[in-house]
């Protein structure tokens, strides 16, 4: 043997190392990397809220720093992805650090997507639009990594049957989770009613789960009529005024005025109302006012003509 080619062998790192050493070299370590170099995942569908919750985290990342490295991905043009971490980023940022903990991994775009779901659905609390863009996210995703395709008699929708697999993750039945998915079919401003349904914002709406799944199937313009009417009659459909709609909307039907006649018919167990044209006392009030708002106006004002005409008696 040549000795160049001796030369060639004895320069052959693997050579003399141990399978321990090459086990320790594959083995994933935690580094620590500017808050600066790394940039959030795109279209990340998990809101990161300035809550309670993240200020009582940003004092604990102060006191201990980050329990839990974040995890990364690198990017081909420099700097990292963040797949699992978004709150403890921005508790980093709150608490004055410059760098965080992060294990860096090597992942496809659909590969990232299914952990960075996963490992979010753990939050305690998490709104129905961020259940419904994650699970489409995650489901788009195996799809394209070739999961299960079979159709399923689902009376939700006939689609992959991955839907079963997110489910079991998530402990949501399979038809729950198309629920879900429809959600993300909902113009914003209704999308954000069904949140507040877990929210519960004092003066804002709320909508329930069932007749907002029936109203996705609404076209964005018949929508946007729903919540004018929303607004200015101050309530949501029920579930039943929600399956009428999209009915209507089916037939090419479903008209503003068809709209207003739905949401003013009497919900079950619902008191008798009174009710009167708006035209009638819109020119008493200032453009914008809501019903709500006109109601409890008209209220007080009854309460002190009532008060005067009793002084008046007496």
């Amino acid at each position: 043997m040549g000795k160049n080619n001796v030369a060639d062998l004895l320069n052959v790192d693997g050579l003399f190392t141990t399978q321990a050493e090459r086990d320790e070299e594959q083995r994933e370590k935690v580094v620590e990397i500017p808050l600066s170099e790394i940039t959030d995942f795109p279209d990340h569908p998990f809101k990161v809220r300035m809550d309670e919750g993240m200020m009582e985290m940003a004092e604990s990342v102060k006191q201990y720093g980050v329990l839990v490295p974040a995890l990364v991905r690198p990017k081909p043009d420099g700097g990292y992805e963040m797949i699992a971490g978004h709150r403890r980023k921005l508790a980093c940022e709150l608490a004055g650090a410059d760098t965080i903990p992060c294990i860096v991994r090597e992942m496809t775009d659909d590969e990232s997507t299914v952990i960075m779901v996963d490992s979010n659905l753990q939050r305690e609390q998490l709104l129905p639009s961020e259940k419904a863009f994650a699970y489409k996210m995650k489901m788009d995703a195996m799809k394209r990594q070739g999961k299960r395709t079979d159709l399923t008699s689902s009376p939700v929708a006939t689609k992959l049957d991955s839907a079963a697999e997110i489910g079991k993750k998530s402990g949501e039945s399979r038809d729950q989770v198309f629920r879900y998915i429809r959600l993300t079919y909902l113009i914003p401003e209704i999308l954000e009613l069904v949140d507040n349904s877990v929210l519960k914002e004092k003066g804002m709406l709320q909508m329930a789960m069932r007749p907002a799944v029936e109203l996705s199937y609404l076209n964005d313009t018949e929508q946007y009529t729903l919540l004018e009417t929303m607004e200015s009659e101050d309530c949501t459909p029920s579930h039943e005024q929600a399956i009428k709609m999209r009915k209507f909307s089916q037939e090419g039907k479903l008209h503003p005025d068809v709209i207003l006649s739905i949401m003013q018919e009497e919900k079950p167990n619902q008191v008798e109302q009174f009710r009167m044209p708006k035209e009638r006392i819109s020119k008493y009030f200032a453009p914008g006012t809501s019903a709500k708002k006109m109601e409890e106006t008209i209220v007080k004002a009854l309460e002190m003509y009532r008060r005067r005409q009793r002084e008046v008696k007496r």
